[in-house]
């Protein structure tokens, strides 16, 4: 995959989302505390609150300002309009956080606040196209972007009809749409924006080249099937295209893991730093958590399901994003401030711009509070519970103030 940086927007646009995701992410550890673990399987309002706050403040957050990024450097044109994306993150963090709110202590506030999330939404994903729209030639990358926005615009519609059906506004089958919702944003979005861009930042990172991409395209298609199959079965009540859709799910990802294990077999070299661990527990925790969501739903286990859910969710993608950030954030800088500088006088290398061990100690802190939390979510032990979410908290503020530190890195 060839990478440009002729096209990427200045660094200023990218850095808000970087640093109001991770504080978003401290503040959904603290909603934790509020969740009671014998009410997290009844979609209590504290979970469905924490859930909202941690994918649209945290996840899908730091994934707009990447996209910011990555979208016209791997598509090797501008943006349509980048300084819609400034209009962006301010709309999506007031929106969740309304959202959030609404979950907690005042339902009619749902609509507002599903309506800012839905404006934000419709500005990154009209702006995708138009940009997109640009390109004469499309790649795997520039698919998996397309498919995920498609499933994104899908999400949004259901979203808004669940604030307004959660709200009392409209009559609507809650639980229905509820999984249609969670399957188009989650699995459609998230799950597809992943796999795309893991195609254009693992092998840059590892230098990995001449490696098939057969496996990603085949999870990419799997996986869009899925999620459709998915969505057909939570609006018809036909329960066969439901199992259809999450086996085909649970076949993508395994395709897409195996894609992953081929990239890291034809890398040229691989760092022993904070990405590296990152990238390890991410994967590790993927792996572990589709075993034990297998696991909950053939013995009809419910809190092994959820402790499936909540490791795939901060243990995978959390880790996953982490783990980026320290890669991106000073690679980001470097380019902007030092790179004129080259040749003129000596500048820094991208390693020194990472407090190393300031994120050993948040990666040490958030995959103790990982596993923990798992473990106490599936052998119902609240006061252990709280442990866990007690050194997530340390490690999320530990992470915050990393990447403000890489922002705002002078020599």
């Amino acid at each position: 995959m060839a990478v440009s940086t002729d096209f990427a927007p200045p660094f200023k646009l990218i850095a808000p989302y970087f640093l109001l995701g991770t504080l978003s992410f401290i503040v959904s550890v603290l909603m934790l505390y509020g969740v009671d673990i014998d009410d997290i399987f009844q979609t209590s309002p504290q979970t469905i609150a924490w859930v909202h706050l941690f994918l649209l403040g945290f996840v899908m957050m730091v994934i707009f300002g990447a996209m910011a990024q990555l979208v016209p450097v791997v598509l090797e044109v501008g943006h349509f309009a980048v300084d819609l994306y400034y209009a962006i993150y301010p709309l999506l963090l007031t929106g969740s956080f309304m959202m959030s709110y609404g979950f907690l202590h005042s339902p009619g506030l749902l609509p507002y606040g599903g309506t800012v999330v839905l404006i934000s939404l419709l500005i990154f994903v009209s702006e995708t196209f138009l940009t997109i729209n640009k390109v004469k030639r499309f790649n795997t990358v520039m698919v998996s972007v397309i498919i995920a926005n498609l499933f994104l615009f899908l999400g949004m519609i259901f979203g808004i009809t669940l604030a307004l059906g959660f709200a009392g506004e409209i009559a609507v089958d809650l639980h229905a749409l509820l999984k249609a919702h969670i399957y188009l944003v989650l699995f459609g979005y998230v799950g597809t924006t992943i796999m795309g861009i893991s195609m254009v930042l693992l092998p840059m990172f590892w230098l990995s080249h001449s490696f098939s991409w057969r496996p990603v395209k085949t999870a990419l298609w799997l996986i869009s099937i899925g999620v459709v199959s998915v969505v057909l079965a939570s609006l018809s009540d036909i329960a066969l295209f439901g199992y259809a859709g999450y086996a085909l799910t649970l076949a993508a990802y395994g395709f897409y893991i195996y894609q992953i294990y081929i990239i890291y077999k034809t890398r040229v070299r691989i760092e022993e730093d904070i990405y590296k661990d990152s990238l390890l527990f991410s994967y590790i925790s993927f792996v572990v958590a589709l075993l034990l969501g297998v696991a909950g739903f053939v013995f009809s286990n419910e809190r092994i399901f959820v402790a499936a859910g909540f490791l795939a969710l901060v243990g995978f993608v959390a880790f996953l994003i982490i783990g980026h950030l320290y890669k991106i954030v000073p690679f980001l800088v470097w380019y902007e401030r030092f790179s004129p500088l080259v040749g003129k006088r000596k500048v820094p290398m991208l390693a020194d711009m990472v407090p190393a061990y300031s994120a050993k100690f948040g990666f040490y802190y958030n995959a103790v509070g990982v596993s923990v939390t798992t473990l106490a979510i599936a052998f119902d032990q609240p006061f252990i519970f709280k442990a866990g979410v007690s050194f997530l908290l340390i490690g999320s503020i530990f992470v915050f103030k990393d990447i403000l530190y890489m922002i705002n890195y002078k020599e």
